[in-house]
């Protein structure tokens, strides 16, 4: 049985993180989605998220490709994949800030997850940036 954890912030849900959702769990059993705490999206995009982090929480738990969903860790965004222990980490295009030296970070701490990126679904359409400038 492999597992597979993906992340993201999930703020307004579109095609494109379904899409993403579903290559994710093509690459396992379990799929694990790790849903970015709103600190966490204020530090990262400089922006508040629409929705709070429960909310997004929620609406992950609720959708039937995913196996289970959690928060991340505001501090140490690697105490989650050392909780789970998954075997493969999917990331999308866009997931560029938390793959800096990833498998030596990983490593340290004795982790070794294949690492996977998943390729964009009509980027110019399905950009949660874009679509939040339409709102």
């Amino acid at each position: 049985m492999k597992t597979v954890m993906a992340f993201g912030a999930f703020d307004i849900v579109h095609p494109g993180h379904l899409y993403y959702l579903k290559e994710a769990r093509k690459h396992g059993d379990t799929l694990i989605v790790v849903v970015a705490r709103d600190e966490t999206i204020k530090k990262a995009k400089g922006t508040e998220p629409k929705f709070h982090q429960q909310d997004r929480l929620e609406f992950m738990r609720q959708l039937r490709l995913v196996d289970k969903a959690v928060l991340g860790n505001p501090e140490d965004y690697l105490k989650v994949i050392e909780e789970h222990k998954p075997d493969i980490l999917c990331l999308g295009y866009d997931q560029r800030a938390m793959t800096d030296d990833l498998n030596a970070k990983l490593a340290k701490r004795g982790l070794h997850p294949g690492i996977i990126r998943i390729a964009p679904y009509k980027q110019d359409i399905y950009k949660s940036g874009k679509l939040k400038e339409r709102l």
